[in-house]
């Protein structure tokens, strides 16, 4: 049997070394090797060999799923929890992850299905006090405060719950790993046994993840592909509305999208968001326009601002909220050349209203007009919907279901959308909309404004 040894761990790339540097030797990020002990022959016995089945005798179908209470989670789940599934909720601190989960376990246990909160975080008292709050009494939720996952493993073994939650996974411990908790280690294996309870006792398992300055899940990358579904608790702190996203779905897609407002009593879910991201009531202002976008399968409008204004410094500021700054330097990079819109001497502020990010490439229309529209002084109706794709040659490539994006412009009152041509020739038919194709940015300033 070896003996004892440690190791130093990098906290980044989840590389070992026999001994400490100032900077990893993998991925050279300074400061992030940490010493952890490890055993001697800690590889254990192999398990008895199993037998392989042939594809067709492997049952197709899916075990029920499990509503949470809230359909727009369960939309994002792909139609509900699927029992003996791991998921993985990450977002910042203070956003409402736990008060989220703690709801979805109350409406779960309303219903006289046992569930287990585990929180290494908190202790039960402060626990109790945000049960009461969103109105969370009932004796099949059951709340346990413990920090050993070992200990918190054994109870869920013992009661078997239907689901369990594990708020966090940095916070909790392995007695099997040496280091402290929240090291790439630890995460790992707390990880690696969830999953492992999980699959056996047929458990719904949450996992509540802590994320980083630049906004992914703390730990190593391998958390994410060990766990079957990922989902983002996006929001602003300003704002009351909240996001949950999947970026990660076994079983549904990915990408979609639920919409949450925070209250006094807890979360409560917004079934049809559309007209939370549109323009205000009032008098339309320069450099405002309405963007038709996708989140997932959903279309959505939202409105997106800008602001240009001549600088009192060599150089010109390039702020935005909401949406990429590298696509926005690119969209002003084909204005000045291909438009001759010179933005090179002005401030230039892009907002997405609402706290929404989008990612999308179809937005990129709508920032460049609302650029052109707040230069020019100019106002854009409301009952006008932007949407397509701006290339380096200043042309406007199409963008997908482009007919869902009308439709839902069309619902809510709006009139008239300057989209792509299409390559086919055949636009979208959508009654009672005037859609005008466009094949440059070019064409669109003069529709727009000339």
């Amino acid at each position: 049997m070896a003996r004892p040894s440690n190791v130093f761990v990098c906290q980044a790339c989840g590389s070992t070394s026999p001994k400490w540097f100032g900077r990893c030797p993998d991925c050279r990020t300074w400061g992030s090797l940490i010493e952890e002990k490890r055993g001697g022959d800690d590889r254990g016995q192999a398990s008895p060999p199993r037998s392989p089945v042939p594809v067709t005798d492997v049952p197709a179908d899916f075990a029920e799923r499990i509503p949470s209470g809230f359909s727009e989670l369960d939309r994002v789940l792909g139609g509900g929890m699927v029992p003996g599934s791991v998921i993985l909720l990450g977002g910042d601190p203070g956003i409402g992850k736990s008060t989220l989960l703690l709801q979805v376990l109350a409406r779960m246990a309303a219903s006289g299905t046992r569930v287990l909160y585990v929180t290494a975080e908190e202790s039960l008292r402060q626990v109790g006090l945000r049960a009461e709050r969103v109105n969370a009494g009932s004796p099949e939720l059951l709340i346990l405060s413990e920090t050993d996952f070992g200990s918190a493993a054994a109870t869920a073994a013992e009661i078997s719950p239907t689901a369990l939650v594990l708020d966090s996974v940095q916070a909790l411990f392995s007695q099997d790993i040496g280091s402290a908790p929240g090291t790439i280690s630890q995460v790992r294996e707390i990880a690696a046994r969830a999953v492992t309870l999980a699959k056996e006792r047929e458990i719904v398992t949450w996992l509540v993840g802590h994320v980083t300055k630049e906004g992914a899940i703390a730990g190593p990358k391998a958390l994410e592909h060990m766990v079957d579904t990922v989902l983002y608790f996006e929001g602003d702190s300003s704002h009351a509305y909240r996001m949950v996203r999947s970026v990660k779905n076994r079983f549904g897609a990915a990408n979609e999208l639920a919409f949450l407002e925070m209250t006094g009593q807890g979360l409560v879910q917004l079934e049809d968001p559309a007209g939370l991201f549109l323009p205000t009531a009032g008098r339309p202002s320069p450099g405002s326009v309405v963007v038709m976008g996708l989140e997932g399968s959903r279309p959505l409008l939202v409105e997106v601002q800008a602001l240009v204004a001549q600088t009192p410094f060599p150089n010109p500021r390039r702020t935005v909220s909401g949406s990429e700054l590298s696509r926005v330097l690119l969209i002003l990079a084909v204005l000045d050349k291909r438009a001759r819109i010179r933005t090179g001497s002005l401030d230039v502020f892009v907002n997405v209203a609402g706290g929404l990010q989008l990612t999308e490439p179809a937005a990129d229309l709508g920032i460049a007009l609302s650029i052109v529209s707040s230069i020019m002084d100019k106002t854009v109706p409301r009952t006008t919907a932007l949407c397509g794709e701006i290339g380096l040659s200043g042309e406007i490539r199409p963008v997908p279901r482009l007919e869902g994006r009308l439709k839902e412009a069309l619902r809510l009152g709006l009139k008239r959308a300057i989209v792509p041509a299409p390559g086919n020739g055949k636009l979208p038919a959508v009654a009672g909309m005037e859609i005008l194709p466009v094949e440059t940015i070019e064409d669109a300033i003069q529709i727009l404004f000339r």
